[in-house]
């Protein structure tokens, strides 16, 4: 009886978004919410389309000239739907409620190419379930308009609300689920193999989960058709610190399309795993290993093989890396245009020589914490990279305010110069202020203001 009336009842209730004791949930006249509390939890309902007149004889209908002063009634509904489309899920659901009407527009398909959900929390399981058994009214079972799934920082979400995606959603294109720490790698196993067209998986801040690859079943009955392979361009594993190198080794050898990889602060990640991403992913444009501290000049070697692909690449407090590293990026990665070295202690002013020399087209740099830097390697960066718009040179301790100089003649671009804790004398600060009008410095000098 209950599915029966999930099917016959239309509107997901905002208690799916909001727990009951969030403001604004009664009504004027203070009647029953749409929820209900059971050990404190929200529980998901459904409601049908609101009535297009008031029945209770005790309220009277809204006089000609009250209803004249509604403006928005008004507006067109193709007017109507353009304001919908900014609302995020909840009150899109709220506003299916106001009238007949607006029911009927706040569920035209076009709204509803992307769910959006946050907070820690909301019964999100239910909640997928409600809105997609609503979306698949038309096409039983099937939810073809939905293409993005934002659930950010959703603690409740689990495995099965993964599910709930994965099999309503063939078209999905979209899913971020960061910070969501319940889910496990046989739910995202599932989100990949039923979903083909997905290209875009944030799983940031999922520790359970330790390797993308396609369910078993998957693999048996799509591998003439599709290799074996995953269709994502864009992931992000950052704080997934159980990854290893193995379970990059699957990701690798599964994503062969990958551009964008984030592994921030995967901290069991080494110079083998990366080899290993090498062999497969060559079409890579941004990665990161930041924080990765086993990463080391050979895995810098390995990236290299990226060449000209690669145009973002960040390597922060790697402490094992040095100008060896550096030489290699600068001599076979021509086109990087963002590196971001900060705490990288082994550089010096020989790999910035380098980088500056090989690396022209280079436009945001962040050296920062790394104390070998002096005046010598921003001399090489002035007169080699002109195009610079961002550098970062934060508690750089061998920097001068002769070194600022020179870069601020030459890189008239400059868009943001940090040089907190660094020896710099205002007259130099009001010099790259002079020459760069429109950079933004961060300092610490009280007496630049």
């Amino acid at each position: 009886d209950s599915d029966l009336s999930m099917r016959t009842l239309s509107t997901p209730s905002p208690a799916l978004i909001f727990p009951p004791n969030c403001p604004g949930f009664q009504n004027g006249r203070g009647s029953s919410t749409s929820s209900s509390s059971v050990t404190g939890e929200t529980v998901a309902m459904v409601h049908s389309p609101p009535p297009t007149r008031l029945a209770h004889p005790l309220i009277r209908l809204a006089s000609k000239h009250q209803k004249e002063q509604a403006n928005i009634d008004r507006l067109p509904d193709h007017s109507m739907i353009q304001i919908f489309s900014f609302l995020p899920t909840n009150q899109l659901c709220r506003c299916a409620r106001v009238c007949r009407r607006w029911y009927n527009l706040a569920w035209d398909p076009r709204l509803w190419r992307t769910i959006r959900l946050t907070g820690e929390t909301i019964n999100v399981d239910r909640a997928l379930k409600v809105l997609t058994r609503r979306l698949c009214q038309d096409t039983p079972n099937v939810c073809l308009m939905l293409e993005t799934v934002i659930v950010s920082g959703c603690r409740r979400l689990t495995d099965r609300g993964l599910y709930t995606i994965a099999q309503c959603c063939p078209e999905l294109r979209r899913l971020e689920v960061s910070g969501c720490y319940n889910i496990s790698n046989e739910a995202v196993f599932d989100v990949v193999s039923l979903c083909p067209n997905l290209e875009h998986l944030d799983v940031s801040g999922c520790s359970k989960v330790t390797c993308i690859s396609l369910t078993r079943e998957a693999s048996i009955k799509l591998s003439p058709l599709h290799g074996k392979q995953i269709s994502i361009r864009y992931l992000d594993m950052t704080d997934c610190f159980v990854l290893e190198d193995e379970g990059l080794h699957t990701i690798a050898a599964h994503c062969t399309q990958l551009t964008h990889l984030y592994l921030r602060r995967c901290v069991r990640i080494t110079d083998e795993g990366l080899r290993y991403l090498m062999i497969y992913c060559t079409s890579i444009k941004e990665l990161s290993v930041s924080d990765c501290r086993f990463v080391s000049d050979f895995g810098m070697r390995e990236i290299a093989k990226l060449e000209s692909r690669l145009r973002y690449l960040s390597i922060a407090h790697c402490g094992r890396i040095t100008d060896v590293g550096i030489r290699y990026i600068a001599k076979y990665c021509s086109k990087l245009r963002y590196l971001n070295a900060r705490g990288c202690e082994g550089i010096t002013d020989h790999g910035v020589e380098y980088l500056a020399k090989n690396c022209t087209k280079l436009k945001s740099l962040d050296i920062g914490k790394c104390p070998l830097v002096s005046d010598t390697g921003l001399e090489f960066l002035a007169l080699n990279c002109f195009n610079l718009k961002r550098l970062s040179l934060k508690s750089c301790e061998s920097i001068t305010g002769q070194g600022l100089q020179i870069v601020a003649a030459n890189c008239f671009d400059l868009q943001m110069l940090n040089v907190q804790d660094c020896d710099v004398s205002v007259d130099a600060l009001r010099f790259v202020k002079r020459h760069c009008k429109r950079c933004i410095i961060e300092h610490t000098n009280p007496a630049f203001f």
